[in-house]
């Protein structure tokens, strides 16, 4: 999915996350700090959208997480790569990160999906992304599944809604 944006959405985006160290965002939650065997690698900006997928899974109907389907970009404004189900990252060189959530924040937006920190399942043996061993999203805005609209009748439609994310990228220190 190719969206256009802002060059200065982006680098007021990518200003925040990098508010005193490369990548690491002001006020983080306890629960998303990385170990101290871990260093900053890269800060990307995401802008797409998290699709949902209205369900009945064994009772009221409700708005499932299908993935998100964003584009990344470096602090540039160049195209990095792109963010989808899994949740993945892939570079444009080919490279992949495969995640699972370790732990949650609230956003301190309200209406934005939760800031979290993920550990790399998988990566890709080389590339950008090789050496990824956890990921924060961060700086959140949007996002967040639709309050209404799910009923029997809308069971099986999906909705796409467009939200904004920093992810800063940590590998371990070498030793």
């Amino acid at each position: 999915m190719k969206l256009s944006t802002s060059p200065f959405l982006l680098a007021a985006a990518l200003a925040l996350a990098a508010c005193q160290t490369p990548g690491l965002p002001t006020a983080l939650p306890p629960s998303l700090q990385v170990t101290p065997q871990e260093t900053w690698v890269d800060t990307l900006a995401a802008r797409g959208v998290q699709i949902y997928e209205c369900r009945n899974d064994g009772g009221q109907p409700g708005w499932a997480l299908v993935g998100p389907d964003a584009d990344l970009y470096e602090t540039s404004g160049r195209l990095f790569g792109h963010h989808g189900a899994g949740p993945s990252w892939q570079a444009e060189d080919g490279s992949l990160v495969v995640g699972s959530v370790l732990a949650r924040a609230d956003a301190p937006v309200a209406g934005a999906v939760p800031w979290l920190l993920l550990e790399a399942r998988s990566t890709s043996p080389k590339g950008a992304l090789a050496a990824v061993t956890r990921i924060r999203r961060v700086h959140t805005t949007g996002g967040m599944a639709p309050a209404v609209g799910c009923d029997a009748p809308s069971h099986g439609q999906q909705v796409r809604v467009p939200y904004t994310a920093i992810y800063v990228l940590h590998a371990s220190r070498r030793t």
